[in-house]
């Protein structure tokens, strides 16, 4: 055999075997339920049930969900965050890389910032363009969790 053919079979054997089990992580993980705006399932993860949990309990849960507050309004930005957002959920959630509590990314932290005004621009309006980061003093709005 020559050289090119076999180095042709391995990496389709690679090819198809990242393909499989990527398949298989996302219909394992839930991966079509993130598309939508069902907060349930955000909660798939054991990680993240307390924050469901919480958001429940809250009062934005009468007026808002998940992708209120943590993903941009619509169109190809907000699908881009979700697709970071994933990829580095499924990443850290199947390695065991993160740190509990969960921790707020300063790229989340600007989209979660970002809607807290969107929603709320008529307080903002009032208190003028020296605004501070609204999730400064109100960092558990939405799910306080254990401390």
């Amino acid at each position: 055999m020559k050289i090119a053919y076999v180095l042709a079979i391995a990496a389709s054997l690679a090819l198809g075997a990242t393909i499989g089990l990527g398949a298989f992580t996302f219909v394992y993980a839930r991966g079509a339920s993130y598309l939508g705006n069902d907060p349930a399932s955000c909660a798939n993860c054991h990680v993240m049930r307390e924050h469901y949990a919480a958001w429940r309990k809250s009062s934005h849960h009468a007026v808002a969900v998940c992708n209120d507050c943590h993903a941009p309004p619509g169109g190809v930005r907000k699908y881009w965050v979700k697709a970071v957002n994933g990829y580095n959920h499924s990443y850290a959630f199947t390695t065991g890389d993160f740190v509990e509590p969960l921790r707020i990314t300063p790229g989340n932290r600007a989209v979660t910032e970002e809607q807290c005004r969107r929603c709320h621009r008529d307080v903002v309006h009032m208190m003028g363009t020296e605004v501070v980061s609204c999730i400064r003093c109100h960092d558990a709005v939405g799910h306080r969790v254990r401390e």
